[in-house]
């Protein structure tokens, strides 16, 4: 994923490592508004987090916004977003975070542990800051308001420097939390940034949860993936067999190739011939779309498996394992 370009862009990244070869280390911090089903570019940033887990043997702390997703959606209840957070963490621990290393906390039980340094951070951002962020109005309720503080709130749990990797769509968070840092006598968080995994229906945007055929959700069984792939995968190739072999496909716009760019094996040489392949006309649409069910299905079987082994792991990322314990048992500093 960094050598391929889906991780795009970084804010300190640099002085990430320096803390790291100084011997001074650093924490990793991502988090997720739950949903009613995940689909598969919601783990692209988890995975990424995961993995640099795993290099560095550092603590991850993720964040389960259930009171922001109430808050900017009316037609949800409380009990639903709580519901679904758990769903979601499911997921989550199926990427294969370190149990002991990692905190996974729901904002709704978690808030009094963190609320004095919640109101801290609220105290340092006035509400012409936070409207011009997030595009704020005054018929914003006020939950709203205050919300940022709290997905701020994290990138202080320790006093190390924080790492967040997620999409790039939530940067605006973490531009006001380097505003703040050092009045509050904190490093400035350090971010990389990911590209969002686009729609099945086309090239250009994110996939949404609103939108069935758009996505690939968690929980597709293999012929749903199928047919959603090769319905609805929007292509790059010609319209004929024979004007693909002449002509070759538009990467760029080719959807199934793009997903392939995220999804096929670590050896980029196997990446680097379907790309020769398919522009050079040498491969169909066809050959392209079913090489993408065939690499989306072996994903979600192994997904599926870890994460119905994640039932039993539950409370040790929220409550048992050596990270959950601590935060439990004091007040983040």
């Amino acid at each position: 994923m960094l050598r391929r370009g889906v991780f795009f862009s970084h804010r300190d990244l640099d002085l990430i490592l320096d803390d790291w070869a100084s011997g001074g280390g650093f924490f990793l911090y991502t988090g997720r508004a739950p949903s009613l089903g995940m689909h598969i570019g919601h783990l692209i940033p988890f995975m990424l987090t995961k993995w640099v887990q795993e290099k560095f043997s550092v603590n991850v702390y993720i964040e389960i916004t259930d009171d922001e997703k109430f808050l900017r959606n009316p037609e949800y209840t409380l009990e639903e977003t709580r519901r679904w957070a758990y769903d979601n963490i499911l997921d989550i621990i199926a990427v294969g975070f370190n149990p002991d290393k990692t905190f996974i906390f729901q904002n709704t039980e978690y808030i009094g542990k963190m609320y004095s340094l919640v109101i801290k951070i609220a105290k340092k951002v006035n509400f012409s800051e936070a409207s011009a962020a997030f595009g704020l109005k005054p018929s914003s309720n006020i939950g709203t308001v205050f919300y940022p503080a709290i997905q701020l709130a994290p990138t202080f749990f320790e006093q190390r420097r924080c790492l967040i990797p997620a999409g790039i769509d939530q940067d605006p968070y973490w531009r006001l939390q380097r505003d703040i840092a050092g009045s509050l006598g904190y490093l400035k968080a350090a971010q990389i940034h990911s590209k969002f995994l686009p729609p099945l229906t086309g090239p250009e945007g994110k996939m949404s949860s609103s939108i069935p055929e758009s996505a690939v959700y968690l929980s597709d069984d293999p012929k749903t993936v199928e047919r959603k792939v090769m319905k609805h995968a929007f292509s790059g190739g010609q319209p004929t067999a024979d004007l693909q072999r002449k002509l070759g496909a538009n990467l760029e716009d080719d959807v199934p190739y793009q997903w392939l760019y995220y999804f096929l094996e670590e050896d980029d040489s196997k990446i680097k011939r379907l790309e020769e392949d398919y522009a050079s006309g040498r491969m169909l649409t066809g050959e392209v779309k079913q090489l993408l069910v065939e690499k989306l299905n072996s994903f979600l079987e192994k997904h599926r498996e870890r994460r119905e082994n994640a039932r039993e792991l539950v409370d040790v990322f929220k409550y048992d394992g050596a990270l959950a314990k601590r935060m439990w048992s004091s007040v983040p500093p």
